[in-house]
């Protein structure tokens, strides 16, 4: 069978496509909003670090758990519900709100301690409704013949998703405005979560696996399963590196582009619905005809062209060299995710499908997650300068150095994906 079906991708694309609307607002809306309610970027690293820590360990044991169980829908469609309702209670976690109930307390510190547990939260539902669960039913829907293209609209819909968001919600996110802006999407991600009961099909095909749940756990990290799937190892393990790299300025992009930079309101608008209009167009057009190529070196040309991107973001000062440097970092970055990911996919044997999901989320979020940005606090502490904040605190703001960061970590890439390459050859030659 090499049709996905309507239903399936109807299903695939809404659902994916909130759900892409959630971790948007946990991967680049929550760094602003942390940083605006304590006005220190330090809180930053904590909090993606967290985050992928209670993302991965969720995505392994729910994923696993899936797999024994022989179900995909019920997770997701109960997940979002859960979901939704955690990310609306953002709304209320503000220093006013903290002040009222322990008014004794240091509440700059208290407000970001809090805002740190409901994200881990939002993630554990985010992840075992998304990353466990939905992920899971793409690959089990997906074929040799298939996959590219679900691969290519997975890859898309974050760009989509920052692209709406940035356009048409942006003014939300700061103020008053970020009660508004989380109620917006708690409430989009329950109903959503409602409608996944009904959008999705019944589960089948699944068979119920008999093997000890906790012993399915260290499946993935046994030495001979390592071995019997280079492939698939070295995906992950060029995917961890590039995602390292990615990690080290992402965290702090926005707050970069405002309170450095000094993009603000229109500016700032502007500058991110452009440079994400164009780097989805190019994703889009560019990222299917590269999938369908397969060929294995342009991963390499994509490499180059985001640590181009990068080079550029760490000379700019205007509004146009901004959005030129953009779309070609956030081009390179979607590709190469684009790629990474459908060999991940690929190779991931179909029998274990949920299982390795909790291996993928380890290799492409936990590790680069927890490592990234504090590399980029390591970059842009050594170069920032002190200046006090509007609790009195004596902080550093994140710089363009975060850029030449992610550019030394991205080089190292290459020793994995030469690797992968050569594996790939070998297999295009027999």
């Amino acid at each position: 069978m090499h049709k996905v079906g309507i239903k399936n991708w109807l299903a695939l694309i809404v659902v994916g496509l909130v759900g892409q609307f959630a971790w948007t607002i946990e991967n680049m809306f929550l760094n602003l909003y942390i940083f605006e309610q304590t006005q220190d970027a330090s809180f930053v690293p904590w909090m993606v670090a967290f985050s992928a820590a209670a993302a991965t360990i969720t995505t392994l044991f729910i994923g696993a758990l899936s797999d024994k169980i022989g179900k995909r829908k019920a997770f997701i469609s109960f997940g979002y519900i859960a979901w939704g309702i955690s990310i609306s209670l953002f709304a209320f976690i503000t220093p006013n709100n903290v002040a009222a109930l322990f008014p004794s307390a240091n509440i700059v510190f208290l407000t970001g301690v809090f805002i740190i547990i409901l994200d881990c939260v939002m993630t554990f539902f985010g992840s075992s409704a998304n990353d466990a669960a939905f992920n899971a039913f793409a690959t089990d829907i997906s074929t040799p013949m298939t996959s590219a293209k679900i691969e290519s609209v997975l890859s898309v819909l974050p760009l989509f998703s920052m692209l709406i968001i940035f356009g048409a919600f942006a003014p939300f996110a700061q103020g008053e405005g970020w009660k508004t802006f989380f109620l917006i999407f708690g409430l989009l991600t329950l109903i959503v979560g409602i409608l996944a009961i009904f959008l999705f099909p019944k589960d089948q095909g699944l068979k119920k696996i008999d093997e000890h749940y906790f012993k399915r756990l260290t499946h993935g990290f046994r030495i001979d399963i390592i071995k019997a799937n280079p492939k698939l190892y070295l995906a992950l393990l060029s995917f961890m590196v590039f995602g390292i790299g990615l990690q080290v300025f992402m965290p702090y992009f926005l707050i970069h582009i405002q309170k450095k930079l000094g993009f603000i309101d229109f500016d700032f608008t502007i500058i991110m619905a452009s440079v994400l209009l164009v780097a989805s167009l190019i994703t889009v057009l560019v990222g299917v005809l590269v999938l369908k190529t397969k060929r294995p070196y342009l991963i390499f040309i994509v490499l180059l062209v985001t640590m181009i991107g990068l080079l550029m973001m760490f000379f700019v000062r205007a509004k146009i060299a901004t959005i030129i440097a953009g779309i070609i970092f956030m081009s390179g970055n979607m590709i190469g995710s684009t790629i990474l990911g459908s060999k991940i996919r690929d190779y991931t044997p179909r029998n274990e499908v949920g299982l390795f999901q909790g291996i993928r989320m380890i290799f492409v979020v936990l590790i680069p997650m927890i490592i990234g940005p504090f590399i980029g606090k390591l970059f842009y502490s050594s170069t920032a300068e002190y200046y006090v904040n509007d609790y009195g605190n004596l902080v550093k703001l994140p710089n363009e150095y975060i850029y030449l960061g992610a550019i030394f970590v991205l080089v190292f890439a290459l020793i994995p994906l030469c690797f992968l390459h050569r594996q790939e050859k070998v297999k295009e030659h027999e």
